[in-house]
């Protein structure tokens, strides 16, 4: 009876320590999107979902069209399909449209909040390095027209719940695996249009 006490107790002290040692290795990306065991996104869901959309348009496949009165993303395909993302977009004074180009693609960025956004949030860091915590998300796509960089992006985001939203202060926001997926598929050069 003793020896299969000490056994049991034993076998506890092993699963513990196995415990403690795989929360020891826990990475927050892993949540987030984008970190070394990353599965899917459990912090919260998009009230809108990815899918395979019926798309008519005259646009070239790789083109994105962002519809804001929808909160829709859509990578045209070819067939007359489109992938369709829930996006979050400006707020009420910091919506755009127009033609633009993707000139660059970064992983985990960092962010420098712009100075019109430090005039109106003095609170706000001056940078923040790339991460989870970072409003930029799992991946950034940035913005160009004929007039040079927007200040905008395409980017991820960890508020999940501003998905569906009119919130942001210009730029266009995903989950951060769906901009993982969107930065996976599309190119420098793509054209986006923001109607």
């Amino acid at each position: 009876m003793t020896r299969g006490l000490a056994v049991l107790v034993a076998a506890v002290a092993m699963l513990a320590a196995s415990g403690n040692a795989q929360a020891e290795s826990f990475d927050l990306r892993d949540i987030m999107g984008g970190g070394p065991d990353f599965r899917g996104y459990s912090g919260g869901a998009s009230p809108i979902q990815r899918s395979t959309v019926n798309y008519s348009g005259n646009y070239a496949p790789g083109t994105i069209v962002i519809n804001t009165g929808e909160r829709r993303l859509y990578l045209v395909l070819a067939n007359g399909q489109a992938l369709s993302y829930g996006i979050g977009v400006g707020r009420d004074g910091f919506r755009w449209s127009g033609t633009h180009r993707i000139t660059a693609k970064k992983e985990w960025p960092g962010w420098t909040p712009p100075a019109q956004m430090l005039r109106r949030r003095p609170d706000l860091p001056r940078h923040m390095p790339g991460g989870v915590e970072n409003p930029l998300g799992a991946r950034a796509m940035y913005l160009f027209n004929r007039g040079g960089d927007m200040g905008y992006r395409l980017h991820g985001s960890p508020e999940w719940f501003s998905i569906g939203k009119a919130m942001s202060s210009g730029c266009i926001r995903l989950m951060n695996q769906d901009i993982i997926d969107l930065y996976d598929r599309t190119s420098v050069g793509a054209k986006v249009i923001v109607l």
